[in-house]
């Protein structure tokens, strides 16, 4: 192998890592999106069930209906 074809062979290795690293980087960037949203939406849903939970706290006691 010839010092021409080494260089071309690591420069072309050099061109498909760095194209690979880039979408990585692209698909992680992604994911943190998602990642985000769904953080988001847990937290709404997490303050709504905190809600809904202090609201049946405050319900009236039950008691036995009259006709028993």
């Amino acid at each position: 192998m010839t010092d021409e074809t080494r260089i071309i062979a690591l420069e072309e290795l050099a061109a498909h890592q760095t194209k690979v690293i880039e979408e990585l980087s692209d698909q992680l960037a992604e994911q943190w999106k998602v990642v985000e949203q769904m953080r988001a939406k847990l937290d709404r849903l997490t303050e709504r069930f905190l809600t809904l939970e202090e609201n049946s706290l405050e319900a009236p006691a039950i008691t036995r209906p009259p006709h028993y």
